[in-house]
């Protein structure tokens, strides 16, 4: 049924019904059971209501509303929409945003493999990146897994450990695809502060320094 807009112009209390005139001057019987409100109507207020039949045939007003009531609960129906639009589209612009980096994560293994390919990386170093960037993602998906069924989870610094230690790749194809370590703030922060101290031992192992060393100066970070 089609909302109309209408004032309630009589009302018999003692008998429980009057009358509403509609934004074309017409006017509608409607009965006190047909008023939504906890109390009595008002002569004067403002309704909402559809227009229905009785027995006989006459129209009558059905589900009569306060205006302000309706117009109250329209507010917050929309706002509710535009919150939960609000979110999907923040969420859809971190996820589009995360999948580049995801395709930004593969490509490092390839330069890996360059790097290697002319003697300037061991293949040992190409290895333990993709063994340790397997075994992160592992861990990820375990700990959601964890997280569904209610099991143990894995601690956080475990996954940062991973990440710091070559799996960053991994951990940032696990928050992509799996969806999960990908909207709390804090992690995600802790999470690009490991990819920079892996990178900067990456570096340190480039410009000469041997693995020994790096993993003296990743266990100081850590």
């Amino acid at each position: 049924m089609n909302k109309q807009q209408g004032t309630v112009k009589k009302w018999q209390d003692d008998k429980g019904f009057g009358f509403i005139e509609t934004e074309t001057g017409d006017s509608i019987f409607f009965h006190v059971s047909e008023f939504r409100a906890k109390r009595r109507p008002n002569i004067g207020e403002q309704v909402v209501f559809s227009i229905g039949q009785d027995a006989e045939g006459r129209r009558r007003a059905k589900k009569v509303q306060e205006l302000g009531f309706v117009q109250q609960k329209m507010a917050q129906k929309n706002q509710q929409i535009r919150q939960r639009n609000h979110k999907r589209s923040h969420q859809a612009e971190f996820e589009a945003g995360q999948k580049k980096r995801s395709f930004l994560g593969l490509a490092f293994y390839g330069v890996l493999i360059l790097l290697a390919a002319t003697g300037k990386l061991s293949w040992l170093v190409v290895g333990w990146y993709a063994a340790l960037g397997l075994i992160t993602y592992i861990m990820y998906a375990k700990d959601k897994a964890a997280a569904q069924s209610g099991d143990w989870r894995t601690p956080e610094s475990t996954l940062h450990i991973l990440s710091a230690l070559g799996g960053w790749v991994g951990a940032l194809l696990a928050q992509t695809y799996l969806r999960h370590k990908s909207q709390k703030p804090e992690f995600r922060v802790t999470y690009y502060l490991t990819v920079v101290i892996n990178m900067a031992g990456l570096l340190f192992l480039l410009a000469g320094g041997g693995l020994e060393t790096l993993t003296d100066v990743l266990s100081e970070l850590l």
